[in-house]
């Protein structure tokens, strides 16, 4: 997104450099912000892979006015600066995915779309929110508020895929993040992306990835 005037340097929350550049003085200068965040597994890949090599949202002052006075204060400030700015490049970047990801229409990835769709994004949520609960397509449905049948047809319909199975991919991503983040024993890790034992997860873990738990977890690290 192509906004604002101030120039700044710092780190970001990861430790990796944060650089703003201030080019010029006159009213068409251009501020040039740089942020670099670290990856981690599915979660981040699908994003990735739903995005282009470049991507570039415009936006007239009056939608990026706040942006810059808030950029410029914190310039000017030294107690908060890296706070204001580590908060102020994550909101310019989830606001300038959504803005592209709405630009983009029926091309936009299937889970943003599912997302902005009143009866799947109920479920999406709550498989979200609480992955390892006993979810069941009834129980989903009951969460959109609409049928079993009319739940699974819509669903499947817009996320090309039907909700057992995306639940599945979600609890395997959970996993991974949980594998990877945390030492968490993989008996916990079962449990908490719902299963009831760990040798029926390491199963479905195995299945869906290629490597056991513990196999994962060692390559991760």
């Amino acid at each position: 997104m192509r906004c604002g005037r101030p120039g700044v340097r710092s780190a970001n929350r990861s430790g990796e450099e944060l650089t703003g550049i201030h080019w010029g003085g006159d009213a068409d200068a251009t501020a040039l912000m740089v942020g670099a965040y670290r990856t981690s597994f599915r979660r981040h890949e699908r994003l990735l892979r739903a995005l282009p090599p470049v991507l570039v949202v415009r936006e007239d002052y009056e939608s990026c006015g706040w942006y810059e006075q808030a950029a410029a204060s914190a310039v000017g400030q030294s107690a908060g600066s890296q706070a204001m700015m580590d908060r102020l490049l994550d909101w310019s970047l989830v606001c300038t995915l959504r803005t592209w990801f709405e630009q983009a229409g029926p091309d936009a990835p299937t889970w943003f779309r599912g997302l902005a769709d009143p009866v799947i994004a109920p479920a999406l949520q709550a498989i979200h929110t609480t992955p390892g609960a006993p979810w069941t397509v009834a129980s989903l449905a009951t969460e959109a508020d609409v049928s079993r049948a009319l739940f699974a047809k819509r669903f499947t319909a817009l996320m090309g895929r039907p909700p057992l199975t995306y639940l599945t991919e979600s609890r395997m991503d959970e996993a991974e993040e949980l594998l990877a983040d945390t030492d968490h024993t993989v008996a916990h890790i079962a449990r908490s992306v719902g299963y009831a034992d760990p040798f029926g997860f390491s199963a479905a873990f195995k299945r869906h990835r290629g490597l056991s738990p513990t196999a994962f977890r060692a390559a991760a690290a």
